[in-house]
């Protein structure tokens, strides 16, 4: 196995000044530098991972947390996070939660143990106290897309009230007045903010927004439609949904058609994040976009410049980066159809009966 002794024997240097080189430290003649550069290469030298971040105090590697792979939403933001970091030299553990605050505390110890010199969460679901291990161990840590409530921490989102607004809006201005809100879980930053957006708006349209349904699902395509089948019963007279992520939405599309109820036309529904699915053509889903892919590339700028700065001059200090959504009108909210809306009731089908 070849070691540092090996390469400083072949370029006729110094053990240390291999390891000036290797470690990228400036007092080194480039003429010298190049000389064990090209050795390095030439032999197929593989520098020890563990023992230069022994030496260096650093290993190259970064934690992202998040809390479901199956949602086409997070892919994109680990897309770029990694994207961003890997440009630096860093490698990126990702580690998936399924929202369990058990799994997550499991995974930030795992973090720590590897000592990676950061971690993005895109999901937060853990005790304070975990999170304060992270800091007691001098680990950077920032939250790309969600907020903790009392915490002030580097952090990457988008404004979900305003997203909310315009979707709800967006309804209003198409004549509904019975919508109903598929929420995800209470607990859940992004959702209450989503929330808080639609109460906006159907206040500023003379609704009484606590009159209107609101059913808390899980995020899950399965939760919008089982949520769906609730608000859209027999006697129901809602003309449309406005739906926290589009995982669910496509959901609630699944219920309305097993419900006979024809979308857009008795109802109207609209989403919130605009995966790549709600884009199809056989789905055509309305829907609040996210620049999902920028959420993580602007997580992971935050996090080496908060690695910079707690390194240069100890600055512990936090910035908050909040990003604009745009809603994208598409079929199912029928913004191309008549005025006149509402429905005959719906039959349930005989699964559900």
């Amino acid at each position: 196995m070849l070691t540092i002794r090996d390469i400083a024997r072949e370029a006729g240097v110094s053990t240390a000044t291999v390891s000036r080189v290797l470690n990228d430290l400036q007092s080194v003649t480039e003429e010298t530098r190049r000389k064990v550069l090209e050795t390095v290469n030439r032999l197929g030298y593989r520098p020890n991972g563990l023992a230069r971040s022994l030496s260096t105090k650093r290993t190259g590697t970064m934690g992202l947390i998040i809390s479901d792979i199956t949602n086409p939403f997070f892919p994109e933001i680990a897309r770029g996070v990694e994207d961003v970091l890997n440009a630096y030299g860093y490698n990126v553990i990702l580690c998936n939660t399924d929202g369990h605050a058990e799994k997550e505390a499991a995974y930030i110890r795992l973090l720590v143990e590897k000592r990676v010199d950061g971690i993005i969460f895109a999901s937060v679901r853990t005790d304070k106290s975990d999170l304060s291990d992270l800091d007691a161990n001098g680990i950077p840590w920032v939250l790309a897309g969600r907020t903790l409530p009392g915490i002030d921490r580097d952090c990457v989102v988008v404004d979900n009230i305003l997203g909310a607004y315009q979707a709800t809006q967006h309804l209003l201005q198409l004549g509904h007045r019975r919508i109903g809100y598929v929420s995800g879980p209470f607990h859940v930053s992004v959702n209450m903010e989503r929330l808080e957006g639609f109460r906006q708006a159907t206040s500023g349209y003379g609704l009484n927004a606590s009159e209107l349904p609101i059913v808390e699902a899980d995020f899950k395509q399965a939760g919008g439609y089982a949520a769906a089948l609730r608000l859209l019963g027999p006697q129901s007279d809602l003309t449309a949904l406005f739906v926290a992520n589009d995982l669910m939405a496509i959901g609630v599309l699944e219920a309305a058609h097993d419900l006979a109820i024809q979308v857009p036309e008795d109802l109207a529904v609209v989403g919130f994040d605009d995966i790549p699915l709600a884009a199809l053509h056989t789905i055509q889903l309305t829907t609040v976009a996210q620049p999902k892919y920028e959420i993580g590339a602007v997580a992971a700028r935050m996090l080496l410049d908060k690695i910079d700065r707690v390194n240069t001059d100890g600055d512990r200090s936090s910035a908050k980066v909040i990003l604009t959504p745009k809603l994208q009108v598409r079929r199912t909210s029928g913004a191309d159809l008549s005025p006149q809306i509402g429905r005959q009731p719906a039959t349930v089908p005989d699964a559900e009966k």
